[in-house]
């Protein structure tokens, strides 16, 4: 670690001595809509010198005296070039105007190539509007389940948006939204994601070689970022599909200076259903929706100062009512988060984002039949700020450091009984308090021409707090709870437990010649949160945990190493991944417990914890451009886990293990009016656990589990189709003066997406239950397995419009 810190400063320092250099930098924008450019490249054409813009659009370029002839380029827009006297710092601030175009590899000769460039292992940047052409769900396009077409990435079954990375749970995402942590990330149990791709500018998903800026999980960082909105014109978008509908509006406050987004979206089955339902009939009442809101502002306070305000507020509101039973039951549970960011330029080599943010997360289920109601509440709320300082010192060399501070209040379990005017005593209702921060420092240089660098270290430190009531209980039979034999009271302040430890991240490159690249990458994360489960799958109904007096954080290893190869036009580009990843405090409930066991008592004594591991190869190739473009990913992988008190301390296979997992993406580009789309996805079924014997006792059939997730379900696979029809974008018009024919652009444009999800009409297994047929009286019984699949041949069409 001395070492390190000794080659963090010399290299710090190195920037100081460099002679007769200058510095070009600026901010790239679009043209059309003024939006910052991330990833726009800016370099020399003589040299090949040069760098990118970062994600606020910003770059920093040093190089020696001299005369220059700089290109600034961008798949999708049209590249500029700029003559340079570099005899001093200057600052050239440009817009990129959009090609209409984009499918010519002569766009993109020269641009510099982060595939095979780069130190960044596992990382994948994905393009909104290219998701859009994808197959959609019900004609919902969905962000989270275009990342499940990825390497390394699995599903968490049919339907679900849930996503598993490298043989992580889902809590072991980092899925921030303009910097604010997302808890929960599904609608209607899942079956959908809360992001809006139309409010959506960036994508950025991180499965390997986490830099240190990043932190708080252990196996993945998905980064989303939200449009600025147009600050040239006011402009709108939307569409009217099978279930849902959307709406974008976006626009100047003052033009060029200030700019809004205000993102919509909501599911009218309910409205629609309601006509037909007699409301006499037994399940009137009974009905289901999620709407979700994007709005963001921003303020260019000067060349120097930039000011963005968003937030996001997404509800599912779940309602089930049976008149016959008299039982009425409402599930509402959704996110709320807001940022406040600002940037400042320093000066032409050091630039600051400082942001300060909120997230809430919030599930409730309520019950009545009858005179007796029962009530759950669970939620996790955060206030966090963060500041993060770049300095670019000289062509070779970037370097990152800040610091953040996050305060969560976490709801785990509260439960709520009565009958009557009886209220039952179901214990205090519990919040846990806890304290994270963190600082950080990571130094991206290069050794050599051909090799480079990206060092980091990370200081995580977390506390548990009062006030909070400690259960002390005594040894339970088994995994059954024990009963409470003394209560500990903390005060607001007081300190139960604190962790801290410093987490190491190195990623290296080594260039073999400008078409490919081998790189090696290694990080250790620390996570203070888990997220219990019951459920096969991620639901609302699993409950945020914090590290406690009990439970330890997650720790996580992760070595990986890779091949990456580009094609001489930089059209096609290809990697393979190797990994492996031990994982440690891994969280499960006990096997034969249930989350209201402890009512009475401190949730965290339910949990058991244990340990696991993965390891796997991912083979990937995309077609960047042309008019047929997409990808080719697999992954064969292997994970494992052992938990003392589950399994009888065996290991077994973690219920998203598979061997093989395969996509198949591909875009086609008919002409200007017709696109299409397909997916093609395989996978390992997945490991459940079944009865392998019964056995009758006193007239009860009893089961007899086997190992855990010792039987595999039958391997899942599908094809999806998409078709998007695009009216002509500009009519003919007769110009008065002339005479002549001319083509001007239409101010509203319109397309219809069409989609046939599961073309071959796929019965993938969702579960297995058993069912008895027969009389054991008669000696006829016999127990039955039933597969349930969710969607069989699903059509849907959209009306996207733009104006």
């Amino acid at each position: 670690m001395r070492l390190l810190s000794t080659l963090i400063v010399l290299l710090l320092t190195s920037g100081l001595l460099a002679q007769d250099s200058y510095t070009i930098s600026g901010v790239i924008r679009d043209a059309e809509t003024g939006e910052t450019v991330l990833g726009a490249s800016i370099f020399d054409k003589e040299s090949g010198a040069g760098t990118t813009s970062n994600l606020y659009g910003f770059y920093s370029l040093t190089l020696p005296e001299g005369s220059y002839n700089l290109v600034y380029s961008f798949i999708g827009y049209v590249s500029r070039e700029k003559q340079v006297e570099l005899t001093a710092d200057q600052t050239i601030n440009l817009e990129l105007s959009t090609n209409t175009i984009v499918s010519a590899a002569a766009e993109v000769v020269g641009e510099k190539n982060a595939n095979t460039e780069s130190t960044d292992m596992g990382r994948v940047e994905l393009e909104v509007e290219k998701i859009k052409k994808l197959p959609a769900l019900l004609g919902e396009v969905d962000i989270l389940k275009t990342i499940q077409f990825l390497p390394g990435v699995q599903s968490a079954g049919e339907g679900n948006s849930g996503f598993y990375v490298r043989g992580g749970g889902p809590d072991q995402n980092l899925v921030l939204l303009d910097n604010a942590i997302v808890y929960n990330v599904s609608h209607l149990f899942g079956f959908f994601s809360v992001f809006n791709a139309d409010a959506v500018k960036n994508i950025e998903l991180i499965k390997g070689g986490m830099p240190a800026n990043y932190g708080g999980r252990v196996s993945s960082v998905l980064d989303i970022s939200l449009k600025e909105g147009n600050s040239k014109k006011f402009s709108g978008a939307g569409g009217i599909g099978l279930i849902s509908s959307r709406l974008t509006l976006e626009g100047p406050i003052k033009k060029d200076v200030s700019s809004f987004i205000v993102s919509g979206r909501r599911t009218y089955i309910d409205v629609l259903a309601k006509p037909f339902i007699n409301p006499e009939a037994d399940l009137a009442g009974s009905s289901y929706f999620f709407y979700d809101l994007n709005t963001k502002v921003n303020w260019r306070l000067s060349d120097k100062d930039q000011l963005y305000l968003s937030g996001y507020f997404g509800r599912d509101v779940f309602t089930f009512s049976s008149a016959s039973a008299g039982f009425e039951t409402s599930i509402p549970w959704g996110n709320a988060t807001a940022s406040l960011r600002w940037n400042h330029l320093f000066n032409d080599k050091l630039f600051m984002n400082t942001i300060a943010t909120y997230s809430d997360y919030t599930f409730q289920f309520k019950a009545e039949q009858e005179d007796f109601s029962f009530g759950v509440a669970s939620g996790i709320e955060d206030w966090s700020a963060k500041t993060q300082l770049s300095w670019y010192p000289n062509l070779r060399h970037q370097v990152k450091a800040g610091g953040e501070y996050t305060f969560h209040r976490f709801t785990p379990n509260n439960v709520t009984a009565s009958s009557g005017e009886v209220e039952f005593d179901t214990g205090d209702a519990e919040q846990i308090f806890s304290h994270e921060a963190a600082l950080f420092v990571l130094d991206e240089f290069d050794v050599t021409e051909r090799f480079r660098i990206n060092a980091g270290l990370r200081y995580s430190f977390f506390a548990h707090v009062g006030p909070y009531t400690k259960y002390v209980q005594t040894q339970g039979q088994g995994n059954a709870p024990g009963s409470v034999v003394e209560t500990i009271d903390y005060t607001s302040g007081d300190v139960l437990r604190t962790y801290n430890f410093l987490e190491p991240r190195l990623s290296m490159r080594y260039t073999l010649n400008s078409l490919s690249s081998v790189k090696a990458g290694y990080q250790q994360n620390y996570q203070y949160l888990h997220l219990t489960s019951l459920s096969a799958t991620s639901l609302p109904t699993d409950i945020w945990m914090p590290s406690t007096d009990r439970l330890e954080p997650q720790y996580g290893i992760q070595y990986s190493v890779g091949y990456f190869r580009n094609t001489q036009d930089n059209v096609w580009e290809g990697s393979i991944e190797l990994y492996y990843k031990d994982l440690q405090n891994l969280v499960e409930y006990k096997e034969g417990t249930r989350p209201e066991d402890n009512v009475a008592a401190n949730i965290d004594a339910n949990l058991t914890t244990g340990v696991g591991y993965s390891y796997g190869a991912e083979f990937f190739l995309k077609k960047r451009l042309g008019d047929l473009n997409g990808w080719i990913g697999y992954t064969w992988s292997n994970t494992m886990r052992t938990f003392e008190a589950i399994n009888n301390g065996n290991e077994y296979p973690a219920r998203f293990d598979r061997r093989h997992d395969l996509s198949i993406i591909l875009n086609y580009d008919l002409n200007d009016k017709w696109q299409f789309g397909t997916a093609f996805v395989y996978a390992t079924g997945n490991a459940i656990t079944l009865p392998v014997e019964r056995y009758f006792y006193e007239g009860y059939i009893v089961d007899v589990y086997g190992e855990r997730n010792s039987f595999r379900m039958a391997p899942y696979h599908r094809v999806d189709l998409s078709a998007t029809y695009t009216p002509a974008k500009q009519k003919e018009i007769t110009d008065p003066e002339t005479g002549e024919t001319v083509f001007e652009d239409r101010r509203f444009e319109s397309s219809w997406a069409f989609s046939i999800y599961n073309v071959y009409n796929r019965a993938n297994p969702y579960f297995i239950y058993f069912g008895n047929e027969g009389q054991l009286s008669e000696g006829t019984l016999q127990i039955q397995a039933y597969q349930v699949s969710l969607f069989p041949i699903l059509p849907s069409v959209t009306w996207n419009f733009k104006f």
